[in-house]
């Protein structure tokens, strides 16, 4: 069998040989197969002679002989040679012919030879993590705004601050989309996060009233489903409310927890800041250096791991843009092929960052142990109230645990570099 033909540093060509004696001795087998099945005028099933199923099947015979040794063979060369295919082969130059060998080309992609050097030499930033006493209180703040009580107020229409409880019924002006029904909804009258024909529409009114009107959200509505729609509400008021806040005193803090004084609350409140802070600036800078490391080596990547990133980016995104109500039509409709071009250049940059992330791992010889993986096992089970069994047994039949391990082991080679560019 002739050796591997380069083509690019990660696309491979071989030559392959089945040797005539396996060739024959598959087509026999299959033979006995059709002659099991074949259903031929004339004959008993089961007695038509090979000589008839050859005649009547070659092309199918022939096919299925291919199927079953082009793969096998493909594999076993590849073996031989050392080659790791992480792409299917493309076959070329099939030769098939009565008392010959079996001889084809197969080209495909193998991981590229990755040469990463410098990691040690690499420095994150870490800059200095501060919360001020007014960030604190602003927090603190939206902790009591959480234990507002609300009192109804008799005998006078809603003004502002006020808070009118409603239901509502909106209606699309277009018809296409779906009507909205709420109940029981308190809506602020001239509150900051309160859309003005609200406010416009309510104010003055008093329990009882009903008051329709029109609502056109902004293209960048933060519900996809309602950007740039116009709506059609009747609003019933059943209610207003006034909100009292409690008072910021130690009787507050005992409220919230395991507390006996405010300045506790506070405490918790800055230590749970700055541990939030810490790690984002932690994220950005273990960012800067993958993309630092991703800059200074220089590889080809194999196409079809760009393009196995970028199915999975698609279809996170179009996972998301169904979780926000998008409808299943409307994601149908969507230029699929535009979306990937788009997607390529992410993907490109994650597949890089990935293969230098696992040599370097390689070369510190950073695994992932068995215990490791079943605490993350636990936690999923744990998240989705399923048995850590249940879990493992769909992560397997997807296929899904490599790639946690792949993912523990890259965040460990991650913390790894941040330690060390301290």
């Amino acid at each position: 069998m002739s050796p591997t033909e380069t083509t690019s540093s990660t696309r491979r060509e071989i030559a392959v040989e089945i040797p005539v004696e396996e060739v024959n001795r598959e087509t026999a087998s299959l033979i006995q197969k059709y002659q099991k099945l074949a259903r031929i005028p004339g004959f008993r099933r089961g007695h038509v002679p090979a000589s008839i199923i050859r005649q009547r099947f070659s092309e199918d015979l022939k096919s299925d002989v291919v199927e079953a040794l082009v793969p096998r063979y493909f594999r076993k060369e590849a073996d031989k040679q050392g080659l790791i295919p992480v792409s299917q082969p493309q076959v070329t130059d099939l030769h098939l012919k009565d008392n010959e060998p079996l001889r084809f080309k197969a080209s495909f992609e193998v991981m590229p030879e990755i040469k990463v050097e410098g990691y040690k030499e690499l420095r994150a930033e870490k800059p200095e993590v501060t919360v001020t006493d007014e960030e604190v209180e602003q927090s603190l703040n939206g902790v009591r705004e959480q234990h507002a009580t609300f009192a109804s107020v008799e005998g006078r229409a809603l003004a502002d601050g006020d808070y009118a409880q409603v239901s509502l019924d909106g209606k699309p002006k277009d018809g296409e989309d779906k009507p909205v029904h709420m109940d029981e909804v308190l809506v602020e009258i001239a509150g900051k996060n309160t859309m003005p024909e609200f406010t416009e529409n309510l104010r003055g009114a008093s329990a009882g009233d009903d008051r329709v009107f029109e609502v056109t959200y902004a293209q960048d509505a933060q519900e996809q489903r309602l950007a740039g729609k116009t709506f059609t509400y009747t609003v019933k008021v059943q209610s207003i409310k006034q909100k009292t806040l409690p008072e910021l005193d130690d009787q507050f803090a005992t409220q919230l927890g395991d507390f006996k004084t405010l300045d506790e609350v506070r405490q918790r409140i800055r230590e749970g800041m700055e541990s939030e802070r810490k790690h984002a600036a932690e994220h950005e800078a273990k960012d800067k250096l993958v993309a630092e490391l991703v800059k200074r080596t220089e590889f080809e990547v194999p196409e079809a791991l760009v393009d196995r990133q970028i199915d999975v980016r698609l279809e996170r995104g179009l996972r998301a843009l169904a979780a926000q109500g998008m409808k299943a039509e409307d994601i149908k409709k969507m230029d699929l092929n535009r979306l990937r071009v788009g997607q390529r250049e992410q993907a490109l940059q994650e597949v890089k960052a990935s293969l230098v992330l696992d040599k370097i791992a390689e070369e510190e010889k950073i695994e992932v142990s068995d215990e490791e993986i079943d605490r993350e096992i636990d936690a999923l089970a744990t998240q989705s109230k399923q048995t850590p069994d249940a879990i493992r047994g769909r992560l397997t039949r997807d296929g899904a645990l490599d790639r946690i391990r792949n993912r523990i082991r890259s965040e460990k080679t991650l913390d790894f570099l941040y330690r060390q560019s301290a």
